[in-house]
Parts: structure tokens; sequence; C-alpha cells
């Protein structure tokens, strides 16, 4: 198979978003960032309640998908379809704005770290106005397994062929077909996974370090790596966890103008005439 190498990084740098939410933005901070079907990835961490409890208050979105991840502590969803859930540590939260969605994500205050991912996914043209979606996967719905003796994985969505055996995650989004692993990797150790040759992938490095064809991978910043078949990734004495996305590229127009993703400046003004009068959800 062909293995996969580095062609850019894109650094995660410190944002704010919501009412005062402290995160890293990588993809998504500006147009250039995006790495299609992914339109943004932000990594939030703080042991502090004051970086992160003021939340992010009811607010639209409409053409995309968000998908939240969290890794420690939890927080509370509530949206205008009356979904309500509690996203505690391990969960997803897979959320499709489709049409429109009004919602409000509260993180709760806990004695020690709050952490995890929001990654904002693009719709197809066709799919961009279909009814909004919620799902909310428990931490013990997200299948984890060990792929040898230094490594494992918790797969979040997608599919994975290993061994002549598919492990199959909780979410499956047909437009990008999107692969979510959260991989763990021992020191001295290595692992290969195989990825749709002409998808998009990215790593997301956040805890230790690790390499990919002889490089070193950065800390807090979105990899994007070259076509390939597979991708290899190695520790030496120390270990790392990183978050590897891949998915299939919709190569269409992106227009956006904050919440709204569309393909046209004139469907995101619409989508702004709609939040307004109040349209934006029916």
């Amino acid at each position: 198979m062909s293995a996969r190498t580095v062609l850019r990084v894109i650094p995660g740098v410190d944002s704010e978003d919501g009412a005062g939410v402290k995160l890293k933005r990588s993809m998504g901070r500006n147009p250039a960032s995006r790495v299609d079907p992914f339109l943004m990835l932000d990594a939030f961490s703080s042991a502090n309640p004051d970086d992160y409890l003021a939340g992010f208050p009811p607010h639209p979105h409409r053409g995309f998908e968000t998908v939240t991840y969290m890794l420690n502590g939890h927080m509370i969803h509530r949206d205008h379809m009356g979904n309500e859930g509690e996203l505690r540590a391990g969960g997803v939260q897979w959320m499709t704005a489709g049409r429109g969605v009004i919602h409000e994500e509260r993180p709760q205050k806990v004695n020690g770290l709050m952490r995890g991912f929001q990654l904002w996914v693009n719709l197809p043209a066709h799919d961009k106005m279909k009814p909004a979606a919620y799902q909310n996967i428990d931490p013990e719905e997200v299948p984890q397994f060990d792929l040898n003796e230094g490594a494992s994985i918790r797969l979040v969505a997608g599919r994975l062929s290993l061994d002549e055996a598919q492990i199959v995650g909780p979410i499956q989004a047909e437009a990008t077909d999107p692969l979510y692993i959260d991989l763990i990797l021992q020191a001295w150790s290595e692992v290969t996974l195989p990825v749709m040759p002409d998808y998009h992938a990215v790593i997301y490095l956040f805890e230790g370090a690790a390499m990919i064809a002889g490089e070193q991978l950065q800390r807090d910043a979105a990899t994007q790596l070259t076509e390939g078949e597979s991708i290899t990734l190695r520790t030496e004495g120390e270990s790392a966890r990183m978050l590897i996305l891949a998915g299939k590229p919709l190569n269409e127009a992106v227009a956006q103008y904050g919440p709204f993703v569309m393909n046209t400046m004139e469907e995101v003004e619409q989508a702004l005439a709609d939040y307004r009068d109040g349209t934006l959800t029916r």
C-alpha cells in the first residue's frame, strides 16, 4: 500500500468562541485552512472553569454538521427541536444542522480538566436544506480496540478494515463518509491504518510525540496528509495520542458567514434573512 506523508501543517491558534470559551482553532481559522470536507476543528482544554463555563448560548447553524467529542468533563446540549442531552467524557454529539438548527452548549463545572474537540463537516449542496437531526452517542457506544500491544483506538465514525475484520463506528455519514479515530500509541510502537486513497486525511496530535514517514508531527496542529492507501505512525521514547480524520471531498464551492455554510453568498444571505424572520428552522 502507498503510504501517506505530510502535505502541510495548519497550526492551532489560540481563539475564543461562544461567550468567551478559550480554544485552539486549526482548520477553519481562515478559508485557506479548510481541508475538504472538513470546515473547522477546535480543541478545548482547560482546568480553569473561567475558560469555558460561559459556554455557547443559543445560536444558529445551517448547511453542515457539527461533531463534539468529549475527552474529559461534560456538557449539556439543548436545541429548538426539544432535544436535550448530557455529553459525558468519551461521548459524542453528532448534529446535522441541515436547513437550520438553533442550539446551545453549556459546559458544566468539573473538578479537573474540561477537554474535547468540535469538528465541522460540510454537507453537499443537495443535503444543505435537509431536516435537522441530532445523535447523542454515549461513551459505551464508541467501540474501543487494541490493534497491537502498543496501539489502541476508539472509532467515533466510519469503518475500518483490519486483518479481514471490519470495525464499525456508531456514526455513518453517507455524503462524506468520514473516518474519525482517537488513537493512542505507547512508546516504541508502530501502527499502520488503511484509508481510502482519494479521501483527504488529517492528523491532530494532542499528547506526546509521534512520527509519520520519518517526520515529527507537530503538536496542537492539523497535519494534512498526501494521498495514499495507508497511514503509518510511529513513536520512540514517548507515548502519543491523536485524532485521525479522513473524508470524501465534496469539491464544491464554499460560501460561509459565521454559522452559515452554503454554496453561494446569495444562499448565505437567505439564511441570514430566514434567521431574522424566525423561519430558519421551518
